[in-house]
């Protein structure tokens, strides 16, 4: 279940990440912000920065837009750790997902725009620059947005040849772009929170330990691990030999839940490949995550973090 080699994510949708910080918001105020945070971002580059805060060496690969990417780069160098940026630049500009977060009254919306970077010569693009990278060790992480349903035939060929090459292929989508990739059956492991679960099995499941086990049994033919986020509840693994719930123990307050489950999916494959055990990944996917949560991911480092987050850990039968 384990792996040795290096962790590729692609973000074919990348984004830049705008957070707006203010006390009691509502419609139709002129408000006064304290805080507006600017960052590139996408699910597939915010399991790079996981990584990075774990000490764990990662490549940045996929699209970005070439009239922002040396800004992009301008951020990320004194950040890059041991991250490798090796994306492809296409025309273009890179989109903004904005998040406003009304500090005094504990609530946040998310604003989201579409990406335009994605055409069939990216595509194909893109293609070529992963063959240079990917090799029979890798784990290859595609997550986020995926372009609209007339790539969908391009980026599963993408996928495949990634697969093919010997690399073990992470998915962490949502819906059509799930079902149709899940479908092509070359996938190693999967992400979704209980919602995209119901909606990738066509029916509702219900946010309990057991009822979340017997949906992933379903997708156990053609998905090798299951892992699925649930939010302040924590999170569930299912593999064909063991299932395992785990939460974190102890409340603070949340500072954000955007990237939570970028974080638990880089705290599992970190788990990975320093441990075979899905149980033992589990822990480690749901510490990082809290610190995202908590906001220690920018205020501590990594030895705080698993000393100071506490996982409740049990095995579901």
């Amino acid at each position: 279940m384990g792996f040795t080699g290096e962790i590729i994510t692609v973000g074919l949708a990348p984004a830049w990440d705008v957070t707006i910080r203010a006390k009691g918001l509502d419609w139709g105020q002129h408000k006064q912000v304290d805080s507006v945070e600017i960052k590139p971002a996408g699910k597939a580059l915010n399991i790079c920065r996981a990584l990075v805060l774990q000490g764990q060496s990662s490549i940045a690969a996929g699209l970005w837009g070439r009239q922002d990417f040396e800004q992009m780069m301008e951020f990320l160098r004194p950040r890059q750790g041991p991250l490798k940026v090796m994306m492809t630049v296409v025309d273009g500009k890179t989109r903004q997902n904005i998040t406003v977060i009304d500090t005094l009254n504990n609530r946040e919306i998310h604003l989201r725009s579409n990406s335009k970077l994605a055409s069939r010569d990216a595509l194909k693009e893109l293609k070529i620059d992963l063959g240079t990278i990917v090799n029979k060790n890798s784990v290859c992480v595609f997550s986020g947005s995926m372009p609209g349903e007339n790539f969908f035939g391009d980026v599963v060929a993408i996928i495949k040849t990634c697969q093919q090459s010997g690399a073990k292929i992470v998915l962490d989508t949502s819906g059509a772009a799930l079902r149709e990739i899940v479908k092509a059956g070359f996938i190693w492991l999967i992400k979704p929170n209980v919602q995209e679960l119901g909606s990738l099995l066509g029916e509702q499941v219900a946010d309990k330990p057991a009822s979340l086990v017997k949906a992933s049994r379903e997708l156990l033919e053609k998905v090798e691990i299951v892992l699925i986020s649930r939010g302040e509840k924590g999170a569930v693994t299912v593999t064909k030999k063991e299932a395992w719930q785990g939460r974190c123990i102890g409340r603070r307050k949340v500072l954000s839940t955007v990237g939570c489950g970028d974080y638990l999916l880089a705290g599992f494959l970190k788990g990975l490949k320093d441990s075979p055990d899905a149980g033992s990944a589990l822990e480690v996917a749901i510490k990082v995550a809290t610190a995202k949560a908590w906001g220690w991911a920018e205020t501590k480092n990594w030895l705080e973090v698993q000393r100071k987050i506490k996982v409740q850990l049990s095995f579901i039968r």
